[in-house]
């Protein structure tokens, strides 16, 4: 999710370092396990939605970049005439209509993601890969000639953050 280059600079070690690169794959695992998926372009990916009973359901994963089916209760549905959709993630319901109130009634195949990572994404997976590099597990606290470290458990404002920005979208209701 990182450049690995990127992280050599920061530490003023080779790109190709074991210890780095494995800071930098375990900071991208940590960073798509708090997101709740992948963050990649993921094409023509297949999932059931619940209905809501309004005009709109969210999409849980965006940015959307293509919806190709829309699938209510067994007959698919035309783009532009029966719904319309948003790089937001919005699917919305036209002519007056609503999703109905019903549980895993909407089959939809869409792809969504980027196909280069944002920089805000990077930056903090960049980040906790030097974290994940500096600590030593099960060491909270470091003395040598007169000079003390505390570490301290945990993530940054900006790890949070991006976490929030780019998490799954829960719920179907815009």
């Amino acid at each position: 999710m990182a450049d690995p280059q990127e992280l050599a600079n920061w530490l003023g070690l080779p790109a190709n370092d074991v210890r780095l690169l494995s800071a930098l794959r375990s900071a991208s695992r940590r960073f798509r396990d708090a997101v709740g998926h992948v963050v990649d372009l993921v094409e023509d990916d297949e999932i059931a939605l619940d209905g809501n009973g309004r005009s709109s359901v969210l999409l849980p994963v965006w940015p959307t970049t293509a919806v190709a089916s829309v699938v209510l209760d067994g007959e698919e549905l035309v783009e532009g005439t029966d719904y319309a959709w948003s790089e937001a993630g919005i699917l919305r319901r036209l002519g007056c209509q609503v999703w109905p109130d019903k549980l895993r009634c909407l089959e939809v195949t869409y792809s969504h993601g980027w196909s280069a990572i944002p920089p805000g994404i990077s930056d903090v997976v960049i980040e906790q890969a030097r974290a994940i590099f500096s600590s030593q597990p099960g060491v909270k606290s470091q003395a040598v000639g007169g000079q003390s470290v505390v570490f301290e458990p945990g993530v940054t404002t900006a790890w949070t953050k991006a976490v929030e920005r780019y998490e799954v979208q829960t719920g179907s209701d815009t």
